[in-house]
């Protein structure tokens, strides 16, 4: 039986690129459609350029790129090259691609497969800013109906902000994308740093990859440890979270994590709390759901199948 149909929308982004080859190495359990880019933790010709290297060293040639925007919907662009390194890969080599993206942007893709596959049957894991998938339900509102579900990495409610006090970066850097994909109806499942802070890569966790035998996991352990790295020096402290890759373990494994029904709100209008996701438990008439939350995760599981994903590599 072929996978669950999925698009990945994504910037990477260190934390990005581990998401990447765990997708990949599972195509049994996810029939990965396309890999689309945006801009996000550095600019959009890296990201998409990332994608594209990241797709080489899993070796999954069938896999087509495709290049999104380059900048949010209305709002200047936020980086994180801090977090990632000037090239997004941290301190990985980088080269020229085998093949760089399709001619066909990221947006116009997204329709096109969203239209042609039957309803219900795509899933999109977006790991960015939500700017390719809100401009195409902004030029296409009948996708929305259409998608499967929506799994995305963002938000952050009782952990507070890692970009601002109160908001979580991917949300902040388009936080205009994020408010019109609350409100079209999707099935949106939301895993933010309530839930992705409470999946670290340790160092005895990162140090289970170094008995993989493959370019794959050893590419996985340079990117984590790059990650626990830059932690410590902008003094966040502690080992860094596995944010991104937390998206496909539940797509894979859903059982090992906790969600909860809510009412999403995205704040765009204060300077002081852009992209505040105001996340209302108390669902009903006033605050109808219209979202699931992450809550709770099991991180040993999780962690165990991350060793699981990268050694099918070898």
């Amino acid at each position: 039986m072929p996978g669950l149909p999925l698009i990945i929308d994504c910037d990477p982004g260190v934390d990005d690129a581990v998401a990447l080859l765990l997708a990949l190495a599972a195509p049994e359990a996810l029939e990965v459609l396309a890999i689309t880019t945006v801009a996000g933790n550095v600019g959009g010709d890296l990201t998409a350029r990332n994608a594209c290297l990241i797709r080489d060293l899993a070796g999954r040639p069938d896999i087509p790129v495709h290049a999104g925007l380059d900048r949010p919907l209305l709002r200047a662009t936020v980086a994180a090259d801090h977090f990632h390194g000037a090239t997004g890969l941290g301190d990985l080599p980088v080269s020229t691609p085998a093949r760089g993206p399709e001619p066909e942007p990221a947006v116009d893709h997204l329709v096109r497969v969203l239209r042609d596959r039957p309803a219900g049957e795509v899933t999109l894991a977006v790991l960015g800013p939500m700017t390719n998938l809100a401009e195409a339900i902004r030029r296409a509102p009948d996708i929305a109906p259409r998608v499967r579900q929506v799994v995305a990495m963002g938000g952050a409610r009782r952990e507070g902000g890692n970009i601002t006090a109160s908001a979580e970066f991917n949300i902040h850097a388009d936080p205009d994308a994020a408010d019109i994909v609350a409100r079209s109806g999707v099935s949106l499942v939301l895993l933010g740093l309530d839930l992705t802070h409470q999946v670290l890569a340790t160092e005895a966790r990162r140090a289970r990859l170094a008995g993989l035998q493959s370019p794959q996991a050893a590419a996985a352990r340079q990117l984590l440890d790059f990650s626990a790295r830059t932690e410590a020096e902008i003094g966040m402290g502690g080992p860094p979270p596995m944010h991104d890759p937390c998206v496909i373990l539940w797509l894979l494994a859903p059982g090992l994590f906790r969600l909860r029904a809510c009412h999403l709100a995205i704040e765009t209008r204060s300077p002081l709390t852009l992209g505040h996701t105001a996340v209302e438990f108390r669902t009903g008439e006033r605050y109808p759901q219209n979202a699931l939350w992450g809550i709770g995760a099991d991180a040993d599981g999780a962690f165990d199948l991350v060793v699981d994903l990268l050694g099918r590599y070898g």
